[in-house]
């Protein structure tokens, strides 16, 4: 049987088709749905339309795999924005199903279940999932959610571009202030999911451009050096380096993930293309969670 999955992000919506021995299909458009929510509390209408016309695309790729059973989660634009439901409306006839809204914790526990599925290197692993509106710190016996992501630290503390360094700084003083209370374990390793780590091995320049980046090392130096080279970059500049709507937010989305190896006092993490769109499908396989 195959299954599909949908994750409706913050910036991003993703697809998995699967049946469980491999992907049949996995899928990504940046939107930007939650694009100023932080802020106004609702999703924008252009917003909403770049999402829908991504969601038209997945129905149509999802019946010409033949998925059986499908699941759509939303995130943490959705879960603070007050037309959610008006949107889910026009989701669900776009996409065919409707999204199913989801805590952060659970999307934790959904990220946690995706990434370590194969992982054979050492534990106690930390998943660090960062999204457009949260970043999810989840080991095998607890899932944190905190509401800082790639948009919304951009909106918060990194609008300009370049971005001088007096923003940076206040960009990683405001990490510090939210991670240092977390009281986070410190782990064995670090598995990184979403773009914000998976983009850093060819800024870096480890890897050539369309590289497999699933299970590469990123150091928390060269971490620091992206964030350097993006600083110095316009939003136009970075668009020739990374989907034209991820630029805005891939400054801050960097920023994060070194704020995270520096909270944990870890060197490096492990890129993961797996995450919580695995974890969804899993559960349609009856394989994990539902």
């Amino acid at each position: 049987m195959r299954v599909a999955a949908v994750d409706i992000g913050t910036n991003s919506m993703r697809l998995l088709v699967t049946d469980g021995a491999g992907d049949v299909a996995r899928i990504e458009r940046v939107t930007g749905l939650g694009r100023g929510v932080d802020a106004t509390r609702r999703l924008a209408d252009d917003a909403i339309e770049r999402t829908l016309v991504a969601l038209r695309e997945f129905r149509e790729i999802i019946a010409a795999h033949g998925a059986g059973r499908v699941r759509a989660i939303a995130t943490s634009a959705c879960r603070d924005a007050t037309n959610r439901e008006e949107f889910f409306d026009l989701a669900e006839q776009a996409l065919g199903v409707r999204p199913d809204l989801i805590p952060g914790e659970e999307e934790a526990r959904l990220g946690y279940a995706g990434a370590t599925m194969g992982w054979h290197g050492p534990r106690p692993a930390m998943v660090v999932d960062i999204g457009g509106g949260s970043t999810e710190f989840v080991t095998e016996g607890a899932a944190v959610s905190v509401d800082i992501g790639s948009v919304r630290l951009t909106e918060r503390k990194v609008p300009s571009r370049p971005a001088p360094p007096q923003e940076v700084e206040a960009a990683f003083d405001h990490l510090r202030e939210l991670f240092g209370a977390l009281d986070l374990p410190r782990p064995a390793a670090v598995i990184g999911v979403g773009g914000s780590w998976t983009e850093v091995p060819e800024l870096a320049g480890v890897v050539e451009q369309g590289s497999d980046v699933h299970g590469l090392v990123v150091t928390r130096e060269q971490i620091g050096s992206v964030v350097d080279r993006l600083a110095e970059m316009t939003v136009e500049e970075t668009a020739q380096l990374v989907p034209a709507m991820r630029a805005p937010v891939m400054l801050a989305g960097v920023i994060i993930s070194a704020g995270v190896l520096d909270v944990l006092g870890i060197d490096e993490a492990v890129v993961s293309i797996r995450d919580s769109l695995d974890g969804v499908a899993a559960g349609l396989l009856g394989d994990g969670l539902a």
